[in-house]
């Protein structure tokens, strides 16, 4: 056996990056002994698994161990308990287990024991001996990220920045909750808090969504002031290219990506080569500022090989 939104609404999360989330039970980790044991462990596994350590005060693998076994049930987030157990002051259950040395560990599911091991084990081992007692764990920073990912699906905004900013508490460099909360200020209009958001990304670290921001932020400080002039000088002449580009840059800077998108591929349609592929480069910011499970990626490039390979 052993072995879109206002930015009002998206303002907040910003707030709550530092504070705590933590919620366990509060008998998740206990001490035991043996006048609990039957309690603790024998019946309390009928309802759930229970992991039992047993170790003492001068055991230097116990030291080691503990924490680990701790983190290690925090993480599952209530679907196992521990019970620490002294032998030291509690010899009789570690006797009719016949622990023979410390650290050791037993896993007990419906009253009696399924599993367990001797010795301070690396993390990944406590890990895989977690999930095949209780079964593979989705982590809290999985969920939020999902719970986020699910809230922009549905186009609440304000909803996803809080699950994002909630991520970014348990985990503060997680580039997809970086990105996506980046995302969620850009889509509510705040463009330099989406920055200040971006730029926690540590040096040279990449991400969809985090590059996705980057380049829709890159569109927004090349965008002309205003593109008037343009737009009545690529009326006067449809083969105005550059009044066309600086007409697509000012859409692409106001986040207008699909009709920005539309007068780039029309440039590329009249002139491939034109000012040294200008269009083509745009249009490639464009997409990577769309993301690329994007309609606007997904077409557009679809249109562009289409134009430059036929």
């Amino acid at each position: 056996m052993l072995g879109e939104t206002k930015t009002a609404e998206v303002a907040k999360p910003m707030s709550l990056i530092g504070e705590t989330t933590a919620n366990l039970p509060p008998d998740l980790i206990k001490e035991g002994s043996d006048a609990s044991f039957m309690a603790d462990v024998v019946e309390a596994s009928k309802v759930q698994p229970v992991i039992v350590d047993f170790w003492a005060t001068w055991c230097g693998p116990c030291k080691t161990l503990g924490p680990m076994l701790e983190k290690a049930v925090k993480a599952a987030k209530g679907a196992v308990k521990l019970v620490k157990i002294d032998i030291d002051r509690n010899p009789v259950f570690a006797g009719q287990l016949r622990v023979q040395s410390i650290p050791t560990v037993y896993a007990f599911s419906q009253g009696r024991p399924v599993d367990g091991f001797m010795g301070a084990v690396p993390e990944s081992q406590i890990k895989t001996f977690i999930d095949k007692l209780a079964g593979p764990q989705v982590s809290e920073a999985d969920e939020l990220l999902a719970v986020a990912r699910e809230s922009l699906e549905a186009g609440d905004t304000a909803g996803a920045a809080q699950a994002y900013a909630e991520l970014l508490q348990i985990e503060p460099d997680n580039l997809a909750a970086i990105g996506g909360l980046a995302r969620c200020y850009l889509a509510g209009g705040d463009a330099e808090r989406a920055k200040e958001v971006a730029d926690m990304a540590p040096p040279g670290a990449k991400n969809a969504d985090l590059e996705s921001v980057r380049a829709a932020l890159a569109l927004a400080a090349s965008a002309p002031a205003e593109s008037s002039d343009a737009e009545r000088r690529l009326k006067a002449n449809p083969d105005d290219h550059q009044a066309r580009l600086e007409v697509a840059k000012s859409l692409a800077g106001r986040g207008q990506l699909q009709a920005a998108a539309d007068h780039l591929l029309e440039i590329l349609r009249r002139d491939r080569e034109w000012n040294e592929g200008a269009a083509k480069t745009e249009l490639l910011t464009i997409f990577e500022a769309a993301g690329p499970a994007s309609e606007v990626t997904r077409q557009g490039r679809r249109k562009m090989s289409s134009i430059l390979f036929s």
